[in-house]
């Protein structure tokens, strides 16, 4: 594979795979795509080993080699041998157990911690910031979401393919139609989806509104209301919740931690049967729109204030287990905020891409008949609600506010230069911006920064991602020697192209199901299922230290080489979020840390990233001298 055939997270969205002529089914390869593998014991072992080299000491890596040695002459043989079996009876031996572990039994609060937002790309073109354009806009902004719903549902949707290959189109059933469901100890994702052929899918969005909640139907006689009909629908939600009082804020509860929201949900139903059904009409509904009263500011270089809002803002406004809440603002700036478990954030780039390029081919306008059907108006779902309730929103609200004021994000462009220029110099702009990332980290906190970069395992049956951990000793030798004033331009040189070699080499690998993360994971739940022992692997501090049993201080992800652009909160307490978009001429990058940690500092970490892509650049051309 070459370098630009490197699959990184997102590289294979490409600008032409919405035009192509449609002649296959959007899901109609999902049942010949290979079995996720299981890689081999010797091979994974071995790359965990070289990972946890950047953060041990001699004495350190020599006890963690002999405990890998001990293991997999031991247990872990054993352990990757049911494995094995587990994986002769699943087409993906990992899916049920990521579900689980990652998302569906974590208590802390998901909406803050789990979900990912990011900002619709219209204000940089047709839709400017600009009041009184909310209403109008949403209406053409739902309505081209809507198309998109559609063409999922008659499986008109490109299958996204590398080369010839197709990759696995499953995620994209998950987008429209699911929520979570809190339990007490552990959470599940009901999706109500189906396509044409399989039988009705609901066909109603759920409109939040200043504590209120509306629903109507997006059909009727049999095809799509159109952007006038939307339209006065929106408008009577706004003009009935601005003149009348705001509503209890039910969604607020989303926010929650979880048990404590599973049990206020069990309260709930148990007040009203008939809170059980509004419930449900929320989770059925195709997505959640909100009428947000908030005006985030948002230039094409700064995206700070929105995606702070779009992440902690008003907790009454989203619903915060719905795998799509579309986000209104009152300036005419539209973002959306979703639950991490059903799907992984490439899919709603796909739907922010071509919502994008639909506005852009119609200049931001409706261009079709004004003319509007009599539609019935939208129905209000009014909750039973009392003192206990009422309280329980409150106390989410002062828990959720609690959190969010803590939370740092620096989300900038750089303008010097972009993906043209990178590859002009024959390096892949991703593992670019990953080097970049690591030599910040290094220059800001003095030692190697153990990182989690997203590689997307799409070619096998229901894949998702595996970690690519990009802080290799390639990586660490090179921040060295930019630290080091007696080393030459030309060792600097040698040494950053080593490590761009390194990275390019595990992304493929990672992509191709030769990652260790997952597997390592995988033989960790094993035991644990079988009651045994937790392996002394997984309680080795390097284990930890390098990023196991997700520990990474540097949380990371590629978005794409489009318009779009994302953000989540850091893994762990001490660490970073870091996203990233690509485009010819700029970089964009979000950085989230939490202002309760004294040493990070996420406006800091970003000047400095930007200083090391004028470093990294300046490297090759002084270089070539």
């Amino acid at each position: 594979m070459g370098e630009d055939r490197l699959v990184s997270y997102c590289d294979y969205i490409m600008e032409n795979q919405l035009a192509k002529s449609i002649e296959e089914r959007t899901f109609q390869y999902q049942d010949s795509l290979p079995s996720l593998p299981v890689p081999s014991l010797e091979e994974s072992l071995k790359k965990y080993l070289e990972s946890v080299k950047p953060f041990a000491n001699e004495e350190e890596y020599k006890k963690t080699e002999e405990i890998v040695r001990i293991f997999q002459n031991g247990v872990g043989e054993k352990l990757h041998q049911k494995l094995l079996e587990r994986a002769k009876g699943k087409r993906n031996w990992l899916e049920e157990w990521w579900l689980n572990v990652v998302y569906l039994d974590v208590r802390i609060p998901s909406q803050l911690n789990v979900n990912f937002v990011g900002p619709s790309a219209h204000f940089e073109h047709y839709w400017p910031p600009k009041e009184g354009t909310q209403l109008e806009r949403g209406s053409i902004i739902l309505w081209h979401n809507l198309n998109y719903w559609q063409l999922i549902r008659k499986e008109k949707l490109p299958v996204h393919k590398v080369g010839n290959t197709p990759l696995d189109m499953n995620q994209f059933r998950m987008l429209f139609s699911t929520c979570k469901v809190p339990g007490i100890t552990r959470d599940s994702i009901i999706n109500y989806f189906r396509t044409e052929s399989e039988g009705h899918s609901p066909s109603h969005i759920a409109v939040l509104c200043r504590g209120r909640i509306f629903v109507f139907d997006v059909t009727h006689e049999g095809c799509l209301i159109t952007p006038p009909e939307l339209l006065r629908q929106l408008t009577y939600i706004y003009n009935k919740c601005h003149s009348e009082p705001e509503g209890p804020g039910v969604p607020a509860l989303t926010c929650e931690e979880r048990t404590q929201w599973a049990k206020s949900r069990e309260y709930l139903i148990g007040l009203d049967p008939e809170n059980l059904t509004l419930l449900e009409k929320i989770q059925s509904s195709v997505f959640v729109y909100s009428i947000d009263d908030d005006s985030p500011h948002i230039t094409p270089e700064d995206y700070r204030q929105v995606l702070l809002i779009l992440l902690t803002g008003n907790p009454t406004l989203r619903w915060g287990d719905k795998s799509y809440n579309l986000i209104s603002f009152s300036n005419g700036i539209f973002g959306c905020n979703c639950d991490h478990a059903p799907f992984d954030a490439m899919v709603m780039v796909h739907v922010a891409h071509y919502v994008d390029e639909r506005i852009l081919e119609t200049e931001g306008r409706w261009k079709g008949s004004e003319k509007a059907r009599d539609i019935p108006l939208p129905e209000e779902l009014i909750f039973t609600v009392d003192e206990k309730i009422l309280n329980d929103i409150s106390q989410a609200k002062v828990q959720y506010f609690k959190e969010a004021s803590n939370l740092q994000i620096a989300a900038y462009a750089f303008t010097s230069f972009g993906k043209k220029l990178t590859k002009k110099n024959g390096l892949h702009p991703d593992t670019f911006i990953q080097l970049a990332l690591q030599l910040a980290y290094y220059r800001l906190h003095g030692r190697p920064g153990c990182c989690y970069e997203t590689a997307m395992t799409r070619y096998f049956y229901h894949g998702r991602t595996e970690t690519m951990r990009s802080c290799t000793v390639e990586a660490i030798r090179w921040c060295q020697s930019m630290q080091d004033p007696s080393t030459s331009l030309l060792e600097r040189q040698e040494k950053m192209l080593q490590a761009f070699a390194k990275h390019n080499k595990m992304m493929k690998e990672c992509s191709a199901g030769k990652g260790f993360d997952r597997h390592l994971l995988g033989l960790l739940l094993i035991a644990k299922e079988e009651g045994l022992p937790v392996p002394e692997l997984f309680t080795d501090p390097l284990f930890s230290r390098s990023g196991g049993g997700g520990n990474f201080v540097l949380s990371t992800s590629l978005v794409g080489y489009l318009r779009i652009q994302g953000v989540m909160v850091p893994m762990v307490h001490n660490g970073y979020g870091f996203f990233y978009h690509i485009r010819d001429d700029r970089i964009f990058v979000a950085c989230s840390a939490w202002k309760s940690c004294p040493e990070t500092d996420a406006e800091k970490l970003v000047q400095l990233i930007f200083h090391a892509f004028h470093d990294m650049m300046q490297l090759m051309s002084t270089a070539r001298l």
